[in-house]
């Protein structure tokens, strides 16, 4: 399912998720301009499980491998993969951003992402495959859209077997439709025979763990505001 806009319009400007989705672009056309240097990029400051647990064993300082959970988050894996993550950055970070302010926005994307790559390496501590991208971010996003605005309507494209079809589909469907997907697909990758990223060959654990985090700031978003009004 594609989502592609919210019925609401975001409160305010939402000048963080522009800024982020154009620091996106520039660093993959960065990144794609040469394949040496996207593949230096990748390994240098790609988030590897492995080194995050031992860094001197990669030659990193503790203060190196800790950079490497936000210079990741800026790296991605290909036109589909950054496509994807800035549609919906786009649908559903304005709205966040139009909720909670700019300067909340930005830390609670950096940490969904931060939270992401945590989860991704607790479950796959030796894997040496650099994980980049900002689904981690992504995905804690949609967790805070869910608390804060779970009935809020998202008009999505469904992929049928002959054709495609348009839907308003609210927040509480939709979005744990999303995790139950990404769970499966993690839980599949544990049961696989090596039982390692590279099987997968996706961070699903990172989506996971994005979810769950955003989940979290969102009730506590909402805890904080109903103490405000008291």
């Amino acid at each position: 399912m594609i989502p592609l806009r919210i019925a609401s319009q975001s409160e305010i400007r939402p000048l963080i998720t522009r800024v982020i989705v154009f620091v996106l672009a520039i660093g993959f056309i960065v990144q794609a301009a040469s394949p040496r240097l996207g593949d230096a990029l990748v390994r240098v400051f790609g988030f590897v499980p492995a080194r995050f647990f031992d860094p001197s064993a990669f030659d990193y300082s503790r203060f190196e491998v800790l950079t490497t959970l936000i210079t990741s988050q800026l790296l991605h894996g290909g036109w589909v993969h950054l496509a994807g993550n800035l549609l919906y950055l786009w649908v559903f970070g304005a709205a966040i951003e139009g909720k909670v302010g700019h300067g909340m926005f930005a830390a609670l994307y950096l940490a969904g992402g931060i939270a992401g790559s945590l989860g991704h390496a607790f479950m796959f501590p030796t894997s040496t495959i650099p994980s980049i991208g900002a689904s981690g971010c992504i995905a804690a996003l949609l967790g805070i859209f869910l608390v804060l605005m779970p009935r809020e309507r998202i008009t999505t494209l469904i992929p049928l077997v002959v054709s495609w079809i348009l839907l308003e589909v609210p927040g509480l469907v939709l979005l744990p439709f999303w995790f139950g997907l990404q769970f499966l697909n993690g839980w599949l990758a544990l049961r696989s025979a090596q039982g390692t990223e590279e099987v997968a060959g996706i961070a699903w654990w990172a989506h996971v763990a994005g979810f769950v985090f955003g989940l979290i700031a969102g009730v506590l978003i909402r805890l904080r505001d109903y103490n405000t009004r008291r």
